[in-house]
């Protein structure tokens, strides 16, 4: 489990929000994401490895290509 991102969650609170602390730090963790999404959108998690691997098979490079 990654630990949770403070540094950004309290820069995007203070600083794009521009809550002042005592708001910030009452809001619960599912308010702040709302608030995240609703200024820049919902952000799809990135695929991981073995799909990654899947479309690299799928979509392979094409070899260059010399005169």
């Amino acid at each position: 489990m990654k630990p949770f991102p403070w540094n950004e969650a309290i820069g995007f609170g203070l600083g794009v929000l521009r809550l002042p602390p005592a708001q910030f730090w009452a809001m619960t963790p599912r308010e702040l994401a709302f608030a995240i999404r609703g200024v820049c959108g919902t952000v799809a998690e990135p695929i991981d490895r073995a799909s990654l691997d899947a479309l690299m098979k799928q979509f392979p490079d094409l070899a260059e290509v010399k005169p």
